[in-house]
């Protein structure tokens, strides 16, 4: 079957969500990898199908060059889309597992390892790739490298393995400061934090305790400092509470039901874009009302990995 691209060139203010069309039988998480275009009002513009990618498709990011990145962990691709819609030669960064990004004032890119040991805790509906020469899935470590793919640093960031034990850096967030990571193991108790500067572990930023059974799904920084994290208070219940630069608790919103994992800003500073991976709802949420202002649905569950807007 031919898929043709159909993404048109990035107007301020699109969406882009990270949907990759699972239709292997054999292996959950795998299939075509796209990428959805969508206006600001979540209409559908385009579709981006990628090249060079096996598995989900997510991680979606704009840098500082304008360009949209985006990652394949389990087949060890970085991906960059062009503002003119176009996907860009693929750079081999590492062979790892990497599904995250942040891009530090210096110009450099901090990419996450989403991978960490050699075993799975459950049983898997899909195959994990393993770093090239081990039976390791990965290290959970944080890499630093320029632009154009030359490695600077490798960060031996500590990691929980989640519930499943194999979830490293999972997804981060690089503080207005430059130089604090905060980062989490997807499903796991704590939210991490690194000095990127010193090259050290800092105090954990938050900790539930194993008798609260409250999980990290995601946590990002605010533009001023304070922070929005998604955590599963049970398994059907999932809250997104508003934190201080401390971690103190300053507004909680109960979210429509469970899944939710990602959490994007949008041009907004009031609104903030949502993701659900159980559903594939894409979501704008009120933070001043705490209500869902428009949603969309990418049309495959367990999919939507990724949600991205584009300021120009």
């Amino acid at each position: 079957m031919t898929r043709e691209s159909t993404l048109k060139p990035f107007a301020y203010g699109d969406i882009f969500a990270g949907a990759t069309l699972l239709n292997d039988p054999e292996d959950d998480h795998a299939g075509p990898g796209r990428i959805i275009q969508y206006d600001s009002d979540l209409n559908e513009k385009g579709v981006l199908w990628a090249e060079g990618t096996t598995h989900l498709v997510g991680g979606l990011k704009f840098g500082p060059d304008g360009n949209l990145w985006a990652f394949d962990s389990n087949a060890h691709c970085v991906l960059r889309v062009s503002p003119d819609g176009n996907q860009m030669p693929q750079i081999k960064f590492a062979d790892r597992s990497f599904s995250n990004c942040n891009f530090a004032p210096d110009g450099t890119i901090l990419m996450g390892e989403h991978l960490v040991g050699s075993e799975s805790r459950f049983p898997l509906g899909t195959t994990l790739s393993h770093v090239p020469g081990t039976e390791v899935f990965g290290y959970g470590h944080v890499w630093r490298f320029t632009l154009d793919g030359e490695r600077v640093a490798e960060y031996e960031t500590e990691t929980t393995g989640g519930m499943t034990g194999f979830l490293g850096c999972t997804t981060s967030s690089l503080a207005p400061d430059g130089k604090t990571l905060i980062y989490s193991s997807e499903t796991g108790p704590k939210i991490f934090q690194y000095d990127v500067e010193a090259d050290r572990q800092l105090p954990d930023l938050v900790t539930f305790t194993p008798e609260s059974r409250q999980m990290v799904l995601v946590a990002t920084h605010r533009p001023d400092g304070t922070l929005l994290m998604i955590k599963a208070v049970s398994r059907e219940e999932f809250v997104m509470v508003h934190l201080s630069p401390d971690a103190d608790e300053l507004r909680t919103y109960e979210l429509p039901g469970p899944g939710w994992a990602i959490i994007a800003p949008s041009l907004d500073p009031n609104v903030v874009l949502l993701g659900n991976f159980f559903t594939g709802t894409v979501a704008k949420f009120d933070l001043d009302s705490g209500e869902v202002l428009a949603q969309t649905d990418v049309g495959v569950q367990r999919s939507l990995a990724g949600i991205a807007q584009y300021e120009g």
